[in-house]
């Protein structure tokens, strides 16, 4: 299946666009998009592992199943003050 994500600040900068499609398995998990957000742009090798990741407006977990037409953003990590 192929997800589409969006991406912010730096992993943006480094692909050099917003949003990216990625060819996954079905029934593919976010450890599964990690692995092939890595594989399919190098570039976000050393960012990926650090992304956070809400599908469907929700933080989701590594274990999380993803469906096609689910609305994916991978986010910087977030510190508050």
């Amino acid at each position: 299946m192929k997800v589409c994500v969006r991406l912010f600040a730096a992993a943006r900068q480094q692909v050099g666009q917003d949003r990216v499609s990625v060819e996954l398995p079905e029934a593919a998990t976010v450890a599964d998009l990690r692995r092939g957000l890595a594989e399919q742009y190098p570039a976000l090798q050393d960012r990926v592992a650090h992304l956070l990741f809400a599908v469907d407006r929700q933080y989701a977990t590594d274990d999380m199943s993803l469906v096609a037409d689910a609305e994916i953003a991978g986010l910087p990590p977030v510190s508050g003050g």
